[in-house]
């Protein structure tokens, strides 16, 4: 069985999704890490994440492997190293381009053969599982949305004034959708879900 839960960033997409798979017993899908090792490894190698051939070349390199809450790249520890601000940045550049999606569309339908997964993203629900049995949507205020965003950042060292993390995620709300590729958008069949309020 197969769980889809998109929305946009900060949303509360990640901590329903590992929650509701462990309740579940399912298998969580991280695929937001996928585009950040893309998008760290492009930096790693002073590869512009704005160059789409490069970009495209360096999805189709990477060597991802899951252990619980660890992620890791060409068999090293990358999980801090993908949340850092320049990385958040450069995944939502690399992850406009319609070669990059394809490719990490391809590698999160093969990581899901034969598993009950629960998935988050921006179109897990309309293009890269769209036969998943249910699907849901979350949205919250960006105000909000940027304040979970700093406490985070805070817990890993960095520290962000809200009002400029509140511009960052309304100019990567719009990027996302407004890309002509996988879109933001909810599924018809999704049940919507209003997370400003709700605490982790």
């Amino acid at each position: 069985m197969i769980v889809t839960i998109d929305g946009p960033a900060g949303s509360g997409k990640s901590t329903a999704a590992k929650g509701l798979a462990a309740r579940l017993g399912f298998r969580f899908l991280d695929t937001g890490a996928l585009y950040r090792v893309t998008a760290y490894e492009c930096l790693r190698a002073g590869v512009d994440a704005n160059d789409e051939a490069a970009a495209v070349r360096v999805a189709d390199a990477i060597d991802v492997r899951f252990d619980g809450d660890r992620v890791f790249s060409a068999g090293t520890d990358v999980t801090a190293e993908i949340r850092t601000p320049a990385v958040t940045e450069a995944a939502s550049v690399v992850a406009r381009f319609a070669d990059v999606r394809q490719a990490m569309d391809r590698r999160q339908r093969e990581l899901a053969v034969g598993q009950n997964i629960v998935t988050e993203g921006r179109d897990q629900g309309t293009v890269v599982f769209p036969g998943a049995q249910c699907k849901f949507f979350l949205v919250a205020d960006a105000k909000e949305r940027a304040a979970r965003r700093q406490r985070e950042m805070q817990t890993q060292g960095h520290s962000i004034a809200l009002d400029e993390l509140t511009v960052q995620i309304k100019d990567r709300d719009r990027r996302d959708a407004d890309r002509p590729v996988a879109p933001l958008k909810a599924a018809t069949d999704a049940i919507n879900v209003e997370t400003s309020r709700l605490k982790a």
